[in-house]
């Protein structure tokens, strides 16, 4: 059911994106976000990687030329970096659910870069609303 979750959430995404001219984070963000939409715990830590990963890029971007394929490759590459970090110093700060761990390495990257691209409000309501879709369309088509 995972490729299919994907699948529907691609659909959903390009359609919310052509009809509403506003980007859910990624064209592959929303099918990942339904996946894990039932443990909420990595659904907040994605979002905090990639909230701290739009924080690195406006701290370098003051001081960097980043534009195009350069911003995007810092975006993903920052948002893995600290994805990975959050997996290997949160345990060790304090006693972290297991549960609470990132999204994939490249998804906070992918979110970060569209937050950029966008105002993070109607990204992130956007994000919400077709990654809910998703996961509820791909409930129902489970069913039959």
């Amino acid at each position: 059911m995972i490729v299919e979750t994907l699948l529907i959430g691609l659909v959903l995404a390009l359609l919310w994106a052509e009809v509403t001219d506003v980007s859910p984070g990624g064209i592959i963000v929303p099918g990942y976000f339904a996946l894990y939409l039932d443990q909420p715990l990595r659904v907040a830590a994605t979002l905090a990687v990639a909230l701290l990963t739009l924080a690195v890029y406006r701290l370098l971007a003051g001081r960097l030329i980043l534009f195009g394929r350069r911003r995007f490759v810092l975006m993903v590459l920052v948002g893995a970096v600290l994805a990975q970090a959050w997996l290997l110093v949160l345990p060790g700060v304090f006693a972290a659910p297991a549960g609470l761990r990132a999204i994939g390495w490249i998804v906070p990257g992918i979110l970060a870069s569209g937050l950029v691209r966008q105002k993070p409000a109607p990204v992130l309501a956007s994000l919400l609303v077709v990654a809910t879709l998703t996961f509820a369309v791909s409930k129902l088509v489970a069913l039959l």
